[in-house]
């Protein structure tokens, strides 16, 4: 005997397959929801409102008298802005002074742990080499002013031992210039190692095992044979720190204010100067976006310089 189904009643199986087809194209998506809120909050969201703000005139002060549109104004008074020309050079002397001391001592320790032998020393200084990295802006900036303190620091005792007098380090514009980048170098140089001891661990052992029958230069292997490997991490390394230094605050306004005078006052310490004292987020955020637009402009000059692919 025949049973029929009542007319007009679906089949249950293709509604729940159908179901379960929905939810499975969905739930990539829900996976990747909370990466993308929180590049939305604490990224785009932030940018879009610093640009909004910068063609105000935002005035804290001044917030009786409303935000009113200004236009290109506030960027072309940062333009004209003497003191932000000087501290945008001040930060291109600090990034000239430590940049190329990071890359020659990196490179230099990469090349000694890519040795052969001694495996468990060359373990040990991989693991020393994250404590600088792990250590927040902030706390290398009271490391340093413990340090070079006048009376008790440990760069003038090390003076002494070898018969120099003490020196006011933060006190004295060229010893605290100085001091910046000495704790800028210990915190950053272990970075630059690692990425290159990375790029090096990329060279095939035979081709570096031909390239050291053939000759005995070091030089020579380094141009020909392990360069290509590096010039990847070289360019990410550059493109991190030109946008590290150009918004490096922390450290320094920890160790110094920016002072004495302004001789290390960076650029960063000068913007928020501009927007947390005189309170002018309108001025600030303009300076902020052309700090943005530079960075962008040495990635892409970086990238098309030295970057090349490994064939």
């Amino acid at each position: 005997m025949t049973t029929h189904s009542p007319a007009g009643a679906a089949p249950a199986l293709p509604s729940k397959r159908a179901s379960r087809l929905a939810h499975g194209r969905w739930t990539p998506l829900w996976f990747l929801a909370p990466a993308v809120l929180t590049l939305f909050a604490i990224g785009i969201y932030p940018t879009l409102f610093a640009l909004v703000t910068s063609m105000r005139k935002y005035n804290l002060t001044r917030a009786r008298d409303g935000f009113p549109f200004v236009g290109l104004d506030n960027y072309k008074a940062v333009l004209s802005d003497s003191t932000f020309w000087e501290t945008l050079w001040r930060t291109a002397t600090f990034y000239l002074t430590v940049m190329p001391v990071e890359l020659a001592l990196g490179m230099a320790i990469a090349l000694m742990l890519h040795k052969p032998g001694w495996s468990m020393a060359r373990a040990l200084v991989r693991v020393s080499l994250v404590i600088p990295l792990a250590t927040t802006y902030a706390v290398v900036g009271l490391i340093g002013r413990l340090i070079f303190n006048r009376d008790f620091g440990v760069a003038n005792q090390f003076a002494s031992w070898l018969g120099f007098p003490a020196l006011d380090w933060l006190g004295n514009q060229t010893g605290a210039f100085a001091a910046i980048a000495i704790m800028d170098i210990w915190q950053w140089t272990p970075f630059c190692a690692l990425i290159f001891l990375a790029g090096l661990s990329m060279v095939p052992n035979e081709v570096e095992e031909a390239a050291r029958l053939e000759t005995s230069s070091h030089l020579n292997l380094l141009r020909y044979v392990q360069l290509p490997y590096l010039l990847p991490g070289f360019t990410a390394v550059l493109i991190l720190r030109s946008a590290d230094i150009l918004k490096l605050f922390d450290m320094v306004f920890t160790m110094t204010r920016g002072g004495p005078g302004a001789a290390t006052e960076l650029v960063s310490i000068y913007i928020q100067r501009v927007g947390f004292r005189i309170f002018d987020m309108g001025t600030a955020s303009a300076q902020a976006i052309l700090l943005l637009v530079l960075t962008i402009l040495l990635s892409r000059l970086f990238i098309s310089v030295f970057y090349r692919e490994i064939d």
